[in-house]
């Protein structure tokens, strides 16, 4: 299923939305691999159905590896963990929590199985989905210092914020339409 075919499921009013999934497809500046692992994470970690069987079926079209795919849903799965507990501690106004270990296993956060830059790509997409600064700035840091350009950290933030609106579209249109007749 090509992208476009996800964006022909979207309404008249969500136009820019099925607009910036199109040019975001065709986007240069992440190699393949970091591009649609982006879109897979970012699907992966809003979990709306129709959106992730789309992304999930794009990806595979374009050639994202087996190691990529398990990669991405991993990022999805440990940022979904890492988000909640250290945006809580980010909120908290106690800085007692910050200097306990987390004692949380993320592993893979080390060993993630693909080229680390489009690992942290992938997290920095899913952080935003989540909007933990903490693990935004922690992953946006360790792009810098692997060498990553704004521009490759402003693509993948890019797609996270469009696969988001897409799903949010989606999940509004599979809504019984009857209870919201006359809005």
């Amino acid at each position: 299923m090509p992208i476009a075919a996800l964006s022909a499921q979207l309404p008249a009013y969500a136009k820019d939305i099925a607009t910036n999934l199109e040019v975001l497809a065709e986007e240069g500046v992440l190699s393949d691999q970091a591009k649609w692992g982006t879109f897979l994470a970012s699907a992966c970690a809003i979990g709306e159905p129709q959106t992730l069987r789309a992304i999930t079926s794009v990806a595979r079209e374009a050639g994202l590896s087996p190691e990529a795919f398990e990669a991405a849903k991993t990022a999805a799965a440990i940022m979904a963990m890492n988000n909640v507990y250290f945006r809580a501690l980010h909120i908290m106004e106690t800085a007692d929590y910050d200097h306990l270990p987390s004692r949380l296993r993320m592993n893979r956060l080390r060993h993630p199985g693909v080229d680390p830059v489009d690992y942290e790509l992938w997290c920095v997409a899913v952080s935003a989905i989540n909007a933990c600064g903490a693990c935004l700035d922690s992953h946006e840091a360790e792009l810098r210092r692997r060498g990553a350009e704004p521009i490759q950290v402003q693509a993948a933030l890019r797609i996270a914020a469009v696969v988001h609106a897409a799903a949010r579209v989606l999940a509004v249109e599979t809504l019984d339409r009857p209870q919201f007749s006359g809005v």
